[in-house]
């Protein structure tokens, strides 16, 4: 098992990045859980980087060496609204921990509720053992709803203690437990061929075991995502045989029947997800199946093509 140190020693360099600058920021559209199309503006804000340094996490690329500096946070919310058309619900997400105080300050909440004030929905990111009262406070203050999405990732009992996660099921479904009673909606992000799982089968396998226990636990909605490379560590455990290359082939059959379930809302993530696929011919067009699936929550025909992705 791979600790911080040793993860942190692989890694390649991080971006250069501006503190009141978001680094990304992008108008989209969701269905809710009526299956009513909701507009959304995503904020990936400029912060802190996690303090759980997770195996197969990229994230940390987009994030700032120190504590995120006071009142950056409102200039980034600023800048990005600046520049977005209006919406219904707003995603803050900064790759990490939105209750970490080092990496959204306390002092700049007051400043925080007060621009989201005209959204009917919020949603940030949070790992599960960092979900307490902080949390109901900021609920109480916004004018709309509160979502608090967190990484499962897997439910495998050899592979999710190897994530460097430091979560357990049991924490993840405490956690969602104590969100629901307190009326604050719950997303769950769930891998597609986690590190140290490597059997096409069971990787598909595992992913639905997941979505199931996700929407057992209380989750509204599951994202699922396509592990990827990138990281420095990924690349290690791809030489020595621990990490295998998801397929878009599998990416579709976990979707389709996770939708099929009916037991919540499913995604999947597709952005940059180039790398499931070298067919130049069926590629956009399923990547615009699989869209079109997360806006309609759905299962249309499969895209016929020849080749094996």
């Amino acid at each position: 098992m791979y600790d911080n140190q040793e993860i942190e020693k692989l890694r390649p360099r991080r971006n250069a990045l501006n503190p009141d600058i978001p680094y990304h920021f992008l108008h989209e559209e969701e269905p809710d859980a009526n299956g009513v199309l909701q507009k959304i503006n995503t904020i990936f804000l400029t912060g802190k980087e996690c303090s759980f340094k997770c195996l197969m996490c990229d994230l940390w690329k987009n994030t700032l060496t120190g504590p995120t500096p006071s009142g950056a946070i409102l200039r980034q919310i600023d800048y990005a609204l600046e520049r977005l058309p209006n919406a219904d619900i707003i995603k803050l997400y900064n790759n990490g921990n939105f209750f970490d105080p080092k990496a959204i300050p306390l002092v700049d909440y007051p400043g925080i509720i007060e621009r989201l004030q005209p959204y009917k929905k919020v949603i940030v990111e949070n790992h599960p053992k960092l979900c307490g009262t902080n949390c109901l406070e900021f609920k109480d203050q916004l004018n709309g709803t509160l979502e608090i999405a967190m990484g499962l990732e897997t439910i495998h009992p050899d592979v999710l203690p190897q994530l460097n996660k430091q979560l357990t099921t049991a924490d993840f479904k405490q956690a969602a437990s104590f969100l629901r009673i307190n009326h604050i909606d719950v997303r769950a992000f769930i891998l597609l061929n986690p590190p140290y799982l490597t059997n096409p089968r069971e990787n598909i396998e595992w992913v639905i075991r997941t979505v199931q226990f996700a929407f057992e636990s209380g989750t509204q909605c599951c994202s699922i995502i396509a592990t990827r490379s990138g990281n420095g560590i990924m690349e290690t455990l791809h030489q020595q045989g621990h990490y295998t290359v998801p397929t878009l082939d599998a990416l579709e059959e976990v979707f389709e029947t996770a939708l099929l379930l009916k037991q919540g809302r499913v995604f999947v993530d597709t952005w940059n997800i180039d790398f499931l696929s070298s067919c130049p011919q069926c590629f956009q067009a399923r990547k615009e199946r699989l869209e079109a699936m997360n806006l309609h929550q759905q299962v249309y025909q499969r895209i016929n093509c020849n080749c094996n992705d």
